[in-house]
């Protein structure tokens, strides 16, 4: 039997007290009132772990284990996984693998079954494995499967889609939650999509749309990930509706991890002056009951999971992270983190689901006239959304448009599943790479390679480097190459976090170099290629109209 002393913060009761837990066999069996003895250094603050409520662990390029490891150091004890990446490559084998690696680490995982793989299918994209509706059932059954993960196709949804339909009713038969993915759906159509059983949102951006969803009921999990960032427009919702909203990153990039997590949002939303209590009801407690789970909140006979802080401010510093009666962070010492006994096979076990072969510039090359009407994604930094542009050539986009000719590069989306595919070629500016290229078999959502380049000599290197090493992520400037391999699935490295996040930071720095300033442009060129955003995307088979769901070719 152990203890820990502090300043008891009681998100359930509301209230901060002096106090001591006691701790046996990683429970708290009792909470004490008592007065802390003086002592020079100040008793810390002891308040429950913050919780991730949505997040796509490929996207940190960290296999579960190891993410875990990072995600300690800045407060978080558990979060919500949607494992969606790897199984649009791998299917139900890796959605295992991600359930495997965390039980590794001494943490809270909650994996999902993602319920869009392919995001739309037909003839819209490549998949390397579908999650059809049987799949989903027997996936519902499990007990080591807790949700139902985002419903992307909310088209489907309000058409009554059978095999759409019939994954939510098989979470909601298990009495598992459904997440939502709606972006934009407001009034009756949103009423409709939370009849149907789906409880959260995390793709509200604006005040009128995240409050709509919580008139229908849904809980609005406000996102800020890497290339998405929700939390300015959508905070007024902590103090309207605290028990309804919660935290998420969704895809945060390695080198944004290392530096925080959940806890940044924290500290932001307390500098903003919004209520304590309430920033802890969304950071820590939502999550927890919405997925019925028991992480942890202070209580006697609740698992001995919390955090200690140095100060309840918004420049709070996380001093310890302690799971189950294990004390897996501190800012002071290292600590073994894995469970005892553990082999660890997974950092040696690369599933992965890769054919493709070498391309020449000949496989991308794009016949274009004076007259011919083209169509241009507009990507913008910080935004999931594109814009649609119809441009009628005067010459080539490339060189001599209405663009100064740096502005309008080509994209590349070439098919990494099936022997012989042909690379799709469209355009795309916002990027204003002007001397290289970079190249990613991070592609949502089917994730096959992608690549953006000023000149085919440029994408030919950067996509048959990324066959060469069966995924990863390139960048090809006039002097050198950079890369990292991305073995597991074409999504993530065996590495360590630290490392992943300083290998990423060097070539975010040499795609500056090449020219394109955006803060995390591999992430923005993965969304490039996921046809359930709008308004204009393309897949490995056809540059599409989102907005209106039409294949323009």
């Amino acid at each position: 039997m152990n203890s820990m002393k502090g300043h008891i913060v009681d998100v359930v009761r509301r209230e901060i007290f002096d106090g001591e837990l006691v701790i046996q066999d990683g429970k708290i069996v009792e909470v004490k009132r008592c007065e802390l003895p003086e002592r020079e250094k100040p008793w810390p603050y002891v308040m429950p772990g913050f919780i991730d409520g949505h997040v796509h662990i490929e996207s940190s390029m960290m296999v579960p284990h190891k993410f875990a490891r990072i995600a300690v150091s800045h407060g978080t004890i558990g979060v919500i996984a949607d494992p969606h990446e790897i199984g649009n490559v791998l299917g139900v084998e890796g959605i295992d693998y991600m359930i495997r690696s965390g039980r590794e680490a001494n943490f809270n995982f909650l994996f999902g079954a993602p319920s869009c793989v392919p995001a739309v299918g037909g003839d819209i994209e490549t998949c390397g494995k579908a999650i059809d509706a049987k799949d989903t059932e027997a996936l519902m059954a499990r007990e080591d499967i807790g949700f139902l993960g985002e419903m992307m196709n909310y088209p489907g949804v309000l058409a009554d889609d059978k095999e759409v339909m019939a994954k939510v009713k098989a979470a909601l038969r298990n009495g598992k939650p459904v997440d939502g993915h709606a972006p934009g759906l407001t009034g009756q159509q949103r009423d409709r999509y939370a009849a149907a059983g789906i409880t959260t949102d995390h793709e509200c951006s604006t005040l009128d749309e995240g409050r709509s969803c919580i008139k229908a009921g849904m809980k609005v999990i406000i996102r800020e990930g890497s290339a998405a960032k929700d939390y300015q427009l959508l905070s007024p919702l902590i103090k309207e509706s605290p028990n309804m909203v919660m935290f998420c990153t969704d895809d945060c990039h390695p080198d944004d991890f290392v530096r925080g997590h959940i806890n940044l949002i924290v500290k932001r939303a307390l500098a903003d002056g919004y209520d304590l209590w309430d920033v802890l009801q969304a950071a820590s407690v939502n999550a927890q009951r919405h997925y019925n789970q028991s992480w942890g909140l202070l209580q006697a006979g609740d698992p001995a999971t919390f955090i200690t802080v140095d100060r309840i401010t918004p420049h709070f510093r996380v001093e310890s992270t302690w799971i189950r009666g294990q004390e897996v962070f501190n800012y002071n010492a290292s600590l073994p983190f894995h469970h005892d006994n553990n082999e660890h096979i997974l950092d040696f076990d690369f599933p992965n689901n890769f054919v493709a072969a070498p391309i020449t510039a000949a496989d991308i090359d794009l016949d274009l006239k004076p007259g011919d009407t083209v169509h241009v994604i507009h990507a913008s930094d910080g935004s999931l959304l594109t814009e649609h542009e119809e441009v009628v050539l005067t010459g080539n986009p490339l060189f001599d448009s209405r663009y100064p000719w740096t502005e309008v590069q080509k994209i590349v989306v070439y098919n990494r599943y099936v022997p012989g595919a042909k690379p799709v070629v469209g355009l795309v500016r916002g990027f204003n790479i002007n001397d290289g290229a970079i190249a990613g078999s991070v592609a949502h959502d089917c994730h096959n390679i992608v690549a953006i380049g000023s000149s085919d000599e440029y994408l030919v290197k950067a996509i048959n480097r990324i066959v060469e090493m069966q995924g990863g992520q390139v960048v090809v400037s006039p002097e050198e190459m950079l890369d990292i391999p991305l073995p597991i699935g074409g999504l993530m490295a065996p590495m360590g976090g630290h490392e992943i996040a300083f290998r990423t930071l060097c070539i975010q720095e040499k795609v500056k170099n090449i020219g394109c300033q955006m803060k995390s442009p591999f992430i923005t060129m993965a969304f490039m290629c996921l046809p359930v955003i709008p308004d204009i995307k393309i897949t490995d088979r056809h540059l599409i109209d989102t907005k209106n769901m039409k294949i323009i070719y």
